[in-house]
């Protein structure tokens, strides 16, 4: 297992890494945003040159009225055209940051183990890759570019009352401290009120999904009422969260929202003041007075910005959760193999702290026949798994060919392992496409042939669309049987060298299964075929045969030989001929 030793960085840091390939899209963005804020602001100051004129009663004319008015309107009409254009530019980069993100997490799935992405629950894997990842948008395409400029119109407005007047300048400022306490207020047991809004949206998340997934089993068994209580009780907390954090921060947003824009509230007693006592002209107390108005927009459109800044140091730990998560350590150019034969030696494995395999040994020759046995929990399939490197063995070493599986790049050992399993998943497309997913490159002639070879074109002509039929979410418009039928097919197609079969004829009923099994022996010849099976009568022809139990290889050999020589296969084999003669009986 490669262990991540990146060293840990700040949110805004991994932000920043993410957004470097569109650098130049962002600094458009925030010069344009600039840009915007200064046409926005100029207006006010239009109308400041206007007020006293018409306090004066001047005479209208273009030179005196009309200049002002067309460039307060002409500064309007940029304003709003340089926003479309700063916005376009902020939002086109940062949706190409999430796709690149989202990209990143699915490859990275795809270089973690096995046990790492099985033990998330798979509403929290889509809630981090759809919702947190899409959380970021508000910062990238807004924060970046709008709080960069906004700062600026505040900032320039305070310059100028400081030249006009360094007493109104200093005045404008008296809001700020007693706003900023405010919004401190809000700060009050956020991380831990956060903390609780992430985990209850997870929580609901999980169970949401597994509700849906698990309601003919909560039907079955007239468990609705509590799986629905489940789920309610998940809903209401994360309502909750959310509406108790929003109780309690509510009153110190309010007066933060209240205090910090209106610079008004200070400033306008200060100027009519020094207007009265004559060192304040008329057309300067009007200019800073309306100025004053020219800073709340900005200042309110940062401070909108309040709770996406806190809580983006979440978001980006979510989603390195995924991104910094240890991987397959693997190599990335081919290695030469002499063949195919698999090897164990002195296997070690562990689930967390809990070890399954205890030094097996195990040999594999290559265009072989071979099959793991034994009683439920032994360790057959994690064996299985270890040689599809699902997960890394935890000590001791297993090889194809001569190599140890952590020398083969996963896409070169991908593409000499098909592997089935007794959960078959299938994708919400048509039975043709599900199969081709063996081999994209499959014309559809390849396809059917696939099929009847595999003995499963007759039930899938039955099918109200044939080949061309939609098979459902999960597969779910098949039987069990149907499926792994499909599924074995699309493993064939692949056309491997090695072929894993774990408990792949587990749903199919014994007619059908002795079609599978016909189909497949003619299929696998030449290649190295390992089944895990319960139902031995399938596997007395095999090459080899390993018993496993607790964890470790008991007794290796043919039928035959298992037969005579190991009690605990003899006691399988009586067991399963006991209950097929009752079942036929």
């Amino acid at each position: 297992m490669k262990k991540n030793q990146t060293k840990q960085k700040g949110p805004f840091d991994y932000l920043l890494e993410w957004a470097t390939p569109y650098k130049s899209s962002y600094i458009a963005s925030v010069a344009t945003a600039v840009i915007e804020v200064v046409f926005g602001v100029l207006p006010f100051f239009c109308v400041g040159k206007i007020v006293p004129m018409l306090i004066d009663k001047t005479p209208f004319t273009f030179d005196t009225y009309g200049v002002w008015i067309l460039v307060a309107a002409l500064s309007w009409v940029i304003h709003y055209a340089f926003h479309a254009v700063s916005t376009t530019l902020s939002h086109k980069a940062t949706f190409s940051v999430i796709a690149d993100v989202r990209g990143k997490m699915c490859d990275k799935l795809a270089r973690m183990s096995m046990g790492d992405v099985l033990k998330r629950p798979s509403g929290e894997i889509k809630n981090t890759i759809m919702e947190r990842v899409d959380s970021i948008e508000t910062t990238l395409a807004h924060m970046v570019p709008e709080i960069t400029s906004k700062a600026v119109a505040p900032v320039a407005i305070f310059v100028f009352l400081m030249v006009v007047d360094w007493r109104i300048g200093l005045i404008s400022l008296v809001g700020i401290p007693v706003g900023l306490l405010c919004f401190m207020g809000m700060r009050i047991g956020y991380d831990k009120k956060f903390a609780r809004y992430v985990k209850s949206g997870k929580d609901l998340n999980a169970v949401a999904v597994e509700y849906i997934n698990g309601i003919e089993v909560i039907k079955t068994f007239n468990q609705s009422a509590n799986s629905y209580k489940k789920f309610t009780d998940a809903a209401y907390e994360s309502a909750h969260s959310a509406i108790d954090w929003m109780k309690q921060t509510q009153i110190f947003f309010s007066l933060g929202m209240s205090i910090i824009p209106n610079v008004l509230l200070a400033v306008l007693p200060a100027t009519v003041a020094f207007y009265l006592d004559g060192s304040m002209s008329l057309a300067n107390m009007v200019l800073v007075v309306l100025l004053s108005f020219g800073m709340l927009t900005p200042v309110i459109g940062i401070m909108t910005f309040n709770d996406d800044f806190a809580r983006i140091g979440v978001i980006v730990n979510e989603i390195n959760d995924i991104l910094l998560c240890d991987e397959l350590d693997r190599p990335q150019n081919e290695v030469q193999l002499s063949d195919y034969t698999i090897k164990g030696e002195d296997v070690h494995f562990a689930y967390d702290e809990k070890e399954v395999l205890h030094g097996v040994n195990f040999t594999f020759e290559n265009g072989t026949v071979n099959a793991l046995v034994g009683p439920s929990g032994s360790g057959k399939s994690t064996i299985a798994k270890l040689i599809d490197s699902m997960w890394d063995v935890t000590s001791g070493k297993i090889t194809i060919g001569g190599v140890d599986v952590k020398d083969i790049p996963l896409t070169q050992l991908n593409s000499m392992i098909a592997y089935v399993s007794q959960d078959n998943f299938l994708f919400d497309e048509t039975v043709r496409e599900n199969i081709r997913k063996g081999n994209p490159s499959a014309t559809d002639e390849e396809v059917e042939n696939i099929a009847k070879a595999s003995g499963c074109h007759d039930f899938i002509c039955q099918l109200e669309n044939g080949y061309d039929t939609v098979v459902g979410s999960s597969g779910g418009h098949l039987s069990g049987g149907e499926r792994q039928r499909i599924a074995i097919a699309r493993a064939m197609l692949k056309n491997a060298p090695i072929v894993i079969l774990d408990e792949a004829t587990a749903y199919a009923d014994p007619e059908n299964e002795a079609i599978i099994q016909d189909s497949v022996s003619k299929l696998v010849k030449g290649k190295t075929l390992i089944v895990v099976a319960h139902r031995l009568s399938t596997i007395t022809d095999s090459d080899k045969i390993l018993v496993v139990s607790n964890g470790n290889v008991e007794a290796q050999g043919t039928h035959e030989e298992l037969l005579e020589n190991c009690d605990l296969y003899h006691n399988l084999w009586q067991a399963h001929i006991g209950a097929k003669d009752s079942l036929e009986g």
